[in-house]
């Protein structure tokens, strides 16, 4: 049994031939004419909108549509003719009214009509790739009124006007240019931009020009940037109220280019106001304008970073090479830190934080600041001023903000294991003379330097700490084993220092007073006694002495002094008169020190417990000291310190210095047998870079340091040289 294949369902259309009128369409044209002319004549409200559409439906169906289309064209085109000359005919500000007026009432029309006619917008104009009856309004609206030759020129040059007006200060009709920029963009964005916004932006660049041409010849930097700021704004208000808002970056770039890119360099160099002027006059309004409105402009950050940076090196480099400045350490570091806080402020302030001008900043602090070879001695001096005695009324937020400001200096420093050792010096001064202000800020001042560069770098340091506190069980453990030494014998307080964790002193022989010998060794057969293999070396040029006086005038004091100062005063018990080279030969005191002592004690106003004969600012070897009967204080304890330098002389700046350099030749090394013995086989310019990579955060290794170092390793036979080319080195395992 076959089945039969299914046919789909269709409809045939109507195949008998339908009689119509001969004149249907002359009859059925004649009603669409006329209602299009009622309509353009605001006569619509008469009308039969269905009678209407069901006339141009059936001309569509009857395929009359071709020629609907044609006359369509041709009617719509006689009322637009009509409407152009009676714009034509408005004068002054009433031609764009007039303009307007006809263009609401061709929308209206064309909404009517498109409605009358929306069979064939559906069937024939697709099929026949026609344009659309709206879109057909308002392209004959284009051609023949905005575009037309009195009309087209007249109108943009209107336009233009009242916007010229408006940038000189007049009041304009915006909703009328809002509703006539609005009907340009509704008849095409090529409309909009060929017919008003290309002739606007070159109109604008000419305008601009001119006047900041005029501006920059009489005003100064920050008022210029003022009138440059209030133009740009006023811009994108207009774009905003009566313009597309694709015009908005357009113009802009406009009035970047013709105000701030064409006059930048002018506008940064301009002298008494420019960009140097504002940074060394702090003014951050003005900053904060450049910076936002070179934002806009290509290079223009660039070009401030870089003016900026070098007005800081330049300043900077007046500052740390002014002979007059290194006089006074503390103040030398207090003007960098000025700096500091002067640009950090800026940029924080006027550059929006911006993390290229902060590196640009730290870049041109590291320069400067390393040109100074002395930098890392100075910023120690810094320090132990601050927290010696700076820092006495200070919280602690106070200490930490200017510790903290510290170490910003000294991450620009090169030479950071210098720093160490003058800091080492100057730690050592404070602990064992008692000064410093503060334990916790000391320490604080550890962990930070620890954090920065490491357990190593603050090993020893820490070690200080450790002796001092080891010293005052091992001093408390003497007077329990000797509880006999604490009547009439002096009391002593023991320090023992750790060779190896504090800086290195030259040991000065000094004869002390018996009765504080006599304990001294009861002290050093203790300390021997219960520290087997242990040497113990007096270093008498860092004690210092508390000591009872009972003056001629009955006057009684104690008197804070140096073991030095103790042990010529305690001479004055056997003695009415000592002549210098007595003092000298009694005591042992190296001359320069005793020189220093006898100063202090005999020629300071307040403090002089002796007087010399005769009288004169410099010590002699003929010199005759007596105590003087006569000295007062309102003080009970009174404090005689000896005269320091706080920097160092020339001749201990050049044995730090070789302290250093023979210090770092270790390192050098090591930093060489670590990168061969991973890499192997390595030229000398790699060996070099990768050294100077790896010890950067302590200093920066000299190259002819390194190749000297590199032939003692050759020498001991840690490395060789490849036999065929002399520039590559081998490991030697």
């Amino acid at each position: 049994m076959s089945s039969q294949k299914k046919r789909p369902a269709r409809i045939e259309p109507f195949r008998h031939k339908v009689e119509t009128d001969p004149k249907f369409f002359e009859k059925s044209w004649k009603k669409l004419h006329d209602a299009i002319r009622e309509i353009y004549n605001h006569n619509a409200s008469g009308l039969s909108f269905e009678e209407l559409y069901r006339t141009a439906y059936n001309m569509v169906l009857y395929k009359h549509g071709p020629a609907l289309y044609e006359n369509l064209i041709q009617t719509m085109t006689e009322h637009l003719q009509e409407m152009r000359r009676s714009i034509e005919a408005a004068q002054g500000g009433l031609f764009l009214e007039e303009l307007q007026r006809k263009w609401d009432d061709h929308n209206k029309a064309l909404q009517m009509i498109r409605d009358v006619l929306m069979y064939m917008d559906r069937t024939y104009i697709p099929s026949s790739k026609k344009t659309a009856v709206f879109d057909l309004g308002l392209e004959l609206w284009r051609d023949t009124i905005v575009r037309s030759a009195k009309i087209h020129g007249r109108l943009l040059d209107t336009l233009l006007d009242l916007i010229h007006s408006e940038r000189m200060g007049d009041v304009i009709n915006r909703s009328l240019m809002r509703s006539t920029t609005k009907m340009l963009m509704d008849l095409g964005s090529s409309v909009y931009q060929d017919d008003f916004e290309r002739p606007f932006l070159e109109v604008s660049a000419s305008f601009y020009s001119g006047e900041s041409q005029q501006f920059i010849e009489c005003c100064a930097c920050g008022e210029y940037l003022k009138k440059a700021q209030r133009r740009l704004d006023e811009e994108a208000e207009r774009v905003s109220q009566y313009m597309d808002a694709k015009t908005d970056e357009k113009i802009t770039a406009v009035v970047v280019k013709e105000t701030l890119t064409n006059h930048m360099q002018r506008l940064f160099l301009m002298e008494n106001s420019g960009l140097v002027s504002m940074l060394v006059e702090d003014k951050y309004e003005d900053l904060t304008m450049m910076y936002n409105l070179f934002r806009r402009v290509p290079d223009g950050h660039s070009t401030i970073k870089s003016i900026m940076t070098s007005h800081v090196k330049e300043t900077g480099k007046s500052l740390v090479t002014d002979p007059e400045r290194m006089k006074d350490p503390v103040d030398f570091v207090q003007r960098l830190l000025n700096e500091k806080d002067k640009y950090d402020n800026i940029i924080s302030t006027s550059f929006a934080n911006d993390k290229g001008f902060q590196n640009a900043l730290n870049s041109s602090f590291e320069y400067f600041i390393n040109l100074n070879n002395r930098s890392p001695e100075f910023i120690s001096l810094y320090v132990d001023d601050k927290l010696r005695k700076g820092m006495k009324d200070a919280n602690e937020e106070d200490v930490e903000t200017v510790l903290d400001k510290v170490m910003m200096l000294f991450r620009y420093l090169q030479e950071k294991d210098l720093f160490e050792k003058y800091y080492k010096q100057h730690l050592a001064k404070r602990l064992l003379s008692g000064r410093a202000a503060s334990d916790d800020s000391e320490r604080s001042m550890l962990v930070k330097l620890k954090t920065e560069c490491g357990y190593q770098f603050t090993s020893k340091l820490e070690g200080m700490f450790t002796d001092l506190k080891t010293s005052q069980d091992t001093t408390q453990g003497f007077y329990a084993a000797n509880p006999s030494d604490t009547g009439d014998a002096p009391l002593i307080s023991v320090q023992i220092l750790t060779t190896g964790s504090w800086p290195t002193q030259p040991c000065s022989t000094c004869n002390l007073p018996p009765e504080v010998l006599a304990v001294s060794e009861k002290f050093r057969a203790y300390y021997l006694g219960t520290h087997n293999g242990r040497r113990l070396t007096w270093q008498t040029n860092m004690g210092s002495a508390d000591i009872k006086v009972t003056f001629g005038n009955g006057s009684k004091h104690e008197l804070n002094v140096s073991t030095y100062q103790m042990c010529v005063l305690m001479l004055f018990n056997t003695a009415d008169c000592l002549t210098y080279r007595d003092i000298e030969q009694a005591t042992a005191i190296p001359p320069v020190d005793l020189k220093r002592c006898l100063q202090s004690l005999a020629l300071v106003k307040g403090k002089n417990v002796l007087r010399k004969e005769p009288m004169s600012r410099d010590i002699s070897a003929d010199d005759s000291f007596y105590v003087n009967d006569k000295f007062t204080s309102k003080l009970f304890k009174v404090k005689i310190g000896t005269v320091a330098v706080q920097k160092e002389s020339e001749p201990e700046k050049m044995e730090t210095r070789h302290r250093v350099e023979e210090d770092r030749k270790p390192q050098i090394e090591a930093a060489i047998v670590r990168i061969m013995k991973a890499r192997r086989v390595l030229d000398h310019n790699s060996i070099v870079t990768e050294v100077t990579k790896q010890l950067q955060p302590r200093f920066l290794p000299n190259p002819v340091v390194i190749k000297k170092r590199i032939e003692s390793l050759i020498e001991r036979e840690f490395l060789e040289r490849d036999k065929v080319d002399r520039k590559m080195y081998r490991y030697l395992a």
